[in-house]
């Protein structure tokens, strides 16, 4: 047996004073604390990014973490007559593990199809391995210096939850800004091993065997040299999942802390019409953009609101790909688009890339845009609320992903949709993207019931081709319900710098009949906007299919 239990403070042979000693152990149970609970919030981050529903996936990760921890609790009570020694390996198992967990859940979902099972099981071993630690670092402080429980308990305790302030914090200002998930998981394993290895293999060395030392050595410095070189090889490894989930057209690939912004086929919009892959914009692993899929979303959202009354000053939330800015953009009684958006990895690319910017007409040089991309969405729009000029808006326009991915869930509840009334001018509209009309029925529905909530009067359509699609038209209460009204005659030329100042007037009747709409900078497509027929009949469809009794979806009661 090479560790005595619960052994006398005479049998702790340590190279340094008792108290000193003390204090060392109490700073690995302060790092050691940090580690995990950076384990614990990059699971949640990247299950989050990965599945979806953060609210959802934060429950999953937290619930089995803390059973894993009371049976990991259990089981290291068989390990306490050799404290040292398990502690070392529990710590070099929780490195590695813990470390790679991020990579791990990332190949799952990139080449078998899923990461639920993958973030269970990761949850699981590295809610053990944590739970493992208190009980043996109990015995070892003791073998130290003998107190009575409570008090040491307290000492470890007040070490751990420190600790753990600190990883909380460490994870989003420092590992993933600088880091990111994959790397900032594999560092933070390489100083969870060296913690458990300095505690053993220095303080506690006399009380293991010169073989076990040199056992455990080998060990610890194994796993610390297969995460560094980890880190190595983390560029490579997402190349390679991309590819896996991309279909291995993957042209560009931008990262802003959690959130990615992925372009893939040719960067010519028109060269799918020859044979060339379309171009496609992924935000978060979601499809947002399809060259091939033409006007048709765009056009459908923005033109309905645009062409029912005043459209001087324009908000549009999200749409950072800047192609509903574009159909903003076409109407040349447009003076001022205020862009609330907090993806700066997709604004960079659609202000960057040569494709994204031929697909939306270079919008962000036009200098009547203005873009608002610090915090989030919702305190961007409260303050716009707040301001001098509150309710100076015509239009309000909500380019956001679909409420069922969970982090957007605020940008569809009731408060939020109070705070789009307020910034509304009188006589003005509100044109909602509210998800799968037909795919997810009670979301959109449950949307046209929290903007009729919020004192909004609503005119529901929805599209089947290219994809499903749901919108919602609403108006404030001291209006009319607003029309849906013609949106394929009624629309003005677009005028940003890369298409010139559009076309020359021309007659007709009607507001806004003095001027045409000029084509799609992405060279047209087969799917152009809603006739005044199509768009009559996609009201019809949405109405036909209404669900009624569905509650409001508020931030203390979210429905989605």
């Amino acid at each position: 047996m090479i560790d005595r239990p619960l052994a006398t403070p005479q049998d702790a042979r340590l190279p340094v004073p008792a108290g000193l000693g003390r204090g060392l152990v109490l700073a690995s149970v302060f790092v050691c604390a940090a580690c995990g609970l950076v384990y614990e919030l990059e699971l949640v981050a990247l299950a989050s990014y990965l599945v979806g529903d953060s609210v959802t996936q934060a429950s999953v990760v937290l619930s089995v973490m803390v059973f894993a921890m009371g049976v990991g609790s259990l089981l290291a009570k068989r390990l306490r007559c050799r404290a040292a020694t398990g502690f070392a390996a529990v710590e070099a198992l929780l490195a590695l593990v813990g470390g790679g967990s991020a990579m791990a859940l990332y190949a799952s979902f990139a080449w078998l199809g899923g990461a639920r099972v993958a973030l269970v099981g990761f949850s699981l071993a590295i809610g053990m391995l944590i739970g493992a630690e208190m009980p043996l670092l109990m015995t070892l402080i003791q073998r130290i210096r003998k107190q009575d429980a409570g008090g040491a308990v307290a000492d470890l305790f007040a070490a751990d939850y420190v600790g753990a302030l600190v990883g909380g914090l460490m994870f989003p200002f420092l590992l993933l800004p600088f880091f990111g998930q994959l790397t900032g998981a594999l560092l933070t394993g390489v100083v969870n091993a060296g913690a458990g290895g300095v505690v053993v293999l220095w303080l506690f060395r006399h009380d293991v065997t010169v073989r076990v030392r040199w056992g455990l050595l080998a060990t610890n410095g194994a796993v610390v040299l297969l995460l560094l070189v980890g880190t190595g090889f983390v560029a490579s490894f997402e190349r390679a999942a991309r590819d896996a989930v991309y279909g291995g057209h993957v042209r560009v690939a931008v990262r802003s802390g959690a959130q990615e912004a992925v372009l893939t086929g040719d960067r010519d919009p028109r060269a799918w019409r020859h044979g060339a892959r379309p171009l496609r914009f992924y935000v978060d692993g979601r499809l947002r953009v399809s060259s091939a899929e033409g006007e048709r979303y765009h056009a459908s959202l923005v033109r309905p609101a645009m062409t029912s009354g005043a459209h001087r000053r324009v908000l549009l939330l999200g749409g950072a790909d800047g192609l509903a800015l574009r159909e903003v953009l076409r109407y040349a009684r447009v003076r001022e688009v205020t862009v609330l958006e907090r993806d700066d990895a997709a604004l960079r690319l659609a202000r960057t890339d040569p494709g994204l910017r031929g697909l939306n007409g270079d919008a962000y040089e036009d200098p009547r845009v203005r873009v608002v991309h610090s915090g989030d969405t919702f305190e961007q729009l409260r303050r716009l609320a707040r301001a001098s000029d509150a309710g100076a808006y015509d239009v309000v326009l909500s380019d956001l992903p679909a409420p069922s991915v969970q982090d957007t869930a605020e940008l569809y509840s009731q408060e939020f949709y109070g705070l789009v009334a307020r910034a509304l001018a009188p006589g003005g509209r509100v044109a909602v993207h509210a998800g799968p009309a037909a795919g997810e029925p009670r979301t959109y529905w449950t949307v046209e019931t929290t903007l009729r909530s919020a004192g909004l009067r609503t005119s529901p359509y929805a599209l089947r081709r290219p994809r499903d699609f749901g919108f919602v038209l609403a108006s404030r209460g001291d209006s009319p319900r607003p029309p849906l009204t013609a949106v394929g005659t009624h629309t003005y030329p677009l005028t940003t710098p890369a298409m010139g100042r559009g076309v020359e007037a021309g007659t007709g009747a009607g507001p806004g009949a003095d001027e045409r709409v000029r084509k799609d900078p992405g060279g047209g497509s087969r799917l152009g906007a809603l006739t005044p027929r199509q768009l009559r009949f996609a009201g019809r469809r949405a109405e036909r299919d209404r669900l009624t009794g569905l509650p409001p979806s508020t931030l203390t009661r979210p429905r989605y």
